[in-house]
């Protein structure tokens, strides 16, 4: 969803396992009524009353909903959503919701519509998959460990770019997978992410920094996805975090990034970049996550350091969610 400063309520959500339950007007036609809702996740969409706060239930019925071809929307469902919201509800299934007719494809342009999602469910794996390139911005001490996994990338990405903080004129590396060149990052994030992805030969580019890797199995649907997101206009992927501080999972999850983006697309921010795109033409896959390793005297240090490089802009608040182990509630 967009921006908003509602107060958010405890709790996760259901769905995508944020912290980000807020109060919300909206409501769903159905064919045989509309329904309003008491709560909204202002990361996925989803849409609940008081007593569909519940995973248990939610999971259940989330079980029950995927086991099916077609979605048909139900006045009575414990829980809600147009099909912006049900395309990452099938990610999390390995599925892709497909619109069951023109208007939800008119929907599905211009979220968050106010109609129930009817849509088709098809195996991601059906999807032919689209190029991804994997680009890594990192220092000149970090490059070896970089190469060192390139081999896991080979199965199913067409390229690695490794884009190194150092003198431009070091002369460029190249074999028919790996290509590592040199460019000072100067203190800006965005700047560097945008000269990798010009660099980049694939349509998509899953970028990743040299601390960062995936779930097992993640790689090879990525091209899945991003064939989906070109069949329905979108742009820019947002993958869940896991932010693993001396190998614990810690509370700042789902920390969504936008790291699988059309080669176009640009981004911004000195630090904590991020791609420029309206957000309704991007959405969010729940199947599987990038790792984030850190130690942990580097998060005593990291928002510090940030926001040294951008006052105002370091998130200074992450520091404390980075200090304590994740919780499901």
């Amino acid at each position: 969803m967009g921006p908003d400063d509602t107060p958010q309520l405890s709790g996760r959500c259901p769905l995508c396992r944020a912290r980000g339950l807020q109060p919300t007007a909206r409501s769903l036609r159905h064919g045989d009524g509309r329904r309003h809702f008491a709560y909204v996740c202002s990361h996925c969409g989803l849409l609940l009353d008081e007593n569909s706060r519940n995973d248990e239930a939610a999971n259940a019925f989330f079980q029950r909903l995927m086991s099916c071809d077609v979605i048909e929307p139900s006045l009575n469902d414990p829980v809600g959503f147009d099909l912006y919201t049900l395309r990452t509800l099938a990610s999390r299934f390995d599925l892709a919701a497909l619109p069951a007719d023109a208007a939800q494809a008119e929907g599905l342009e211009m979220p968050h519509a106010d109609l129930a999602a009817r849509a088709r469910l098809l195996p991601l794996a059906a999807l032919a998959p689209t190029p991804v390139s994997v680009g890594v911005i990192c220092s000149e001490r970090e490059l070896a460990t970089v190469l060192d996994r390139a081999g896991d990338m080979r199965s199913w990405a067409r390229e690695l770019v490794v884009l190194v903080d150092r003198p431009a004129t070091t002369p460029a590396i190249r074999d028919a997978f790996v290509a590592v060149l040199s460019r000072p990052l100067e203190g800006n994030f965005a700047a560097q992410r945008n000269a990798l992805q010009a660099h980049c030969a694939s349509p998509w580019v899953l970028q990743l920094d040299a601390d960062e890797s995936l779930s097992d199995g993640l790689g090879s649907r990525l091209g899945r996805f991003a064939a989906l997101a070109d069949q329905q206009g979108a742009v820019s992927v947002g993958l869940p975090r896991e932010n693993l501080v001396e190998g614990r999972l810690t509370d700042l999850y789902p920390d969504i990034q936008y790291r699988l983006n059309r080669r176009e697309i640009l981004f911004e921010g000195v630090v904590h970049e991020r791609p420029v795109r309206p957000w309704q033409k991007s959405f969010i896959t729940l199947s599987g996550a990038i790792r984030h390793h850190l130690t942990a005297e580097h998060v005593a240090n990291r928002s510090g350091t940030y926001e040294a490089l951008n006052p105002g802009g370091g998130r200074l608040f992450e520091a404390a969610a980075l200090s304590r182990a994740y919780s499901p509630f």
